[in-house]
């Protein structure tokens, strides 16, 4: 589904955009919005919107200051300028910009809708053609047949051609590659883009690689050997490079592992199958390593000196932390394989391990803030373990609903660890309100957050943009000055932070719904 982004400062009709529109029923999804220029540009930029709808005249930056902005760092993005038939010169400008379409206000419901899927259909054509043209779907769908061993040499070799790869080289290896996104995900995301651009330039400095972006922050590189560029060599090259990439987007944490090398082309499906199995341990396994597919030192545990508490509890409570609900089948599977491989047969070993973790979730949801009491609603009493047991099917299906209810559990505690942060920025707006040149950048600076990050946190904790926020606590002292004192309006505007006395009386009526002499007569 394609992304909106709505800029638009008339409140009324900007809410009435946002909720009136069933946006998932007709296939978008609303990804944010904003009152002004100034306020949307770093959102956009953090929520890479495909089509932006945004009114033209606005306080702070106007609709066309932003969508020249948004074009330099976005140029594939559409934009759908709103505006009033008294702009209308402005259009001549807005087609210079390169702005998709130009709707002018009153706009209805029913004829946005037909403009954005008019627009949702030339994105979704030119994403067809540039996806033919690139070769992308056919590449990842020829990688799975270069590894899956069914195909023939002779009809890969052909194939490859027909893509612009060439595959004749005299050895060949997989690196597998997992980058892990952490707890600030929307960073983390930025990083990721870098990367991504990084294994492209890759490509044009190694000629003897490809690489295939598997999606989920997985990626796949072929290794090809030749008497010129020998396999060792390269092989040495790429874990350097691919690791010194990685190493330079603020600490992103990746786990890599390189295959069983081979002479033969039609032998990659054991090459992958090799590297595959031991790529199966990314989430229990130390970080930040590219190992080889046969160092399997650290893969094997005996059941006497197994100490569950100690020596797997950072790996579980990492996965709790930071893991995801559809990865959970194969971190039990691994974790049972890391701390007893055949052991599992054992009722007694499983109680063992079954015991632990649940301790240990337990542990970890506390420190969320939930009780003892209702998790052991949740998550179930340790006396009715008994049923549990009678199968390792039955042991890994409780694992798996302990593990998912955690995880839906901590997302909805999250919302409360930037209490501390909006309170203090809550404080210094209630300090510094008067001031004119108040803004985002200015408090984002006040708690340690840069201005995309602190914006992010700010709407979606507090339900409302910064500048909305500004506004409302801006109004309130307008009003209560309007009702203790006999101060005129242009200097009660001058008090409240607004430098323009005509624009502070077009707000408030906007907000308020009347003038600032009618609340006063009122």
């Amino acid at each position: 589904m394609l992304k909106i982004f709505l800029v638009e400062d008339e409140m009324i009709m900007r809410e009435g955009i946002k909720k009136n529109i069933d946006w998932e029923k007709e296939n978008f999804i609303f990804s944010g919005d904003a009152a002004d220029g100034e306020l949307a540009y770093p959102l956009i930029l953090q929520k890479k919107p495909d089509i932006l709808i945004t009114d033209i005249k606005m306080p702070f930056m106007d609709g066309l200051e932003l969508s020249r902005l948004v074009k330099a760092e976005l140029p594939d993005i559409k934009i759908i300028v709103l505006s009033g038939y008294d702009e209308f010169d402005y259009a001549k400008e807005a087609i210079d910009i390169g702005i998709t379409e130009y709707m002018l206000k009153p706009v209805t419901g029913a004829k946005l809708l037909e403009t954005l899927h008019k627009v949702e259909k030339s994105i979704l054509d030119q994403r067809e053609k540039e996806t033919t043209k690139s070769g992308v779907g056919d590449k990842m769908k020829f990688f799975r047949k270069l590894v899956s061993g069914s195909v023939s040499v002779s009809l890969l070799l052909k194939e490859g051609r027909e893509l612009g790869i060439e595959l004749a080289a005299s050895e060949y290896n997989l690196l597998l590659l997992q980058l892990f996104l952490g707890d600030d995900v929307d960073e983390a995301h930025c990083h990721i883009e870098e990367i991504r651009q990084g294994f492209q330039n890759l490509k044009e400095t190694y000629a003897n690689i490809e690489v295939i972006d598997r999606g989920r922050e997985e990626f796949w590189i072929l290794l090809k050997g030749t008497q010129e560029y020998p396999l060792s060599t390269l092989e040495n090259d790429i874990k350097e490079a691919v690791e010194t990439l990685i190493k330079a987007q603020n600490q992103m944490e990746y786990f890599g592992v390189l295959g069983k090398k081979t002479e033969r082309l039609g032998d990659l499906s054991v090459c992958y199958e090799c590297a595959n199995e031991r790529f199966a341990h990314r989430f229990l396994e130390e970080r930040n390593i590219i190992y080889q597919a046969d160092d399997t030192a650290n893969l094997t545990l005996d059941l006497e000196s197994l100490n569950l508490s100690q020596s797997d509890r950072k790996v579980l409570e990492q996965f709790l932390s930071t893991g995801l609900k559809e990865d959970i089948d194969s971190f039990i599977d691994m974790y049972f394989e890391k701390t007893g491989g055949k052991n599992i047969q054992s009722i007694l070993f499983r109680q063992y391990v079954v015991m632990d973790i649940y301790l240990i979730t337990v542990n970890f949801s506390q420190k969320m803030g939930y009780k003892k009491q209702e998790l052991a609603k949740l998550y179930g009493d340790k006396q009715e373990f008994a049923k549990v047991f009678s199968s390792i099917e039955e042991t890994k299906r409780y694992l798996k609903k302990l593990l998912e209810t955690a995880i839906d559990l901590k997302e909805k505690a999250l919302p409360g660890k930037y209490d501390t942060v909006l309170k203090q920025a809550q404080e210094y707006i209630e300090e510094h309100y008067n001031e004119y040149d108040i803004s985002l950048n200015t408090v984002a600076a006040c708690v340690n957050l840069s201005p995309n990050h602190f914006s992010a946190i700010f709407s979606q904790e507090l339900g409302e943009t910064f500048i909305e926020y500004l506004t409302k606590v801006r109004m309130e002292k307008a009003k209560e000055l309007l009702r203790t004192t006999s101060k005129k309006s242009t200097e009660i505007a001058y008090e409240v932070g607004y430098k323009d006395a005509h624009y502070f009386g077009s707000l408030f009526k906007k907000t308020q719904n009347c003038t600032p002499k009618e609340y006063r007569t009122h």
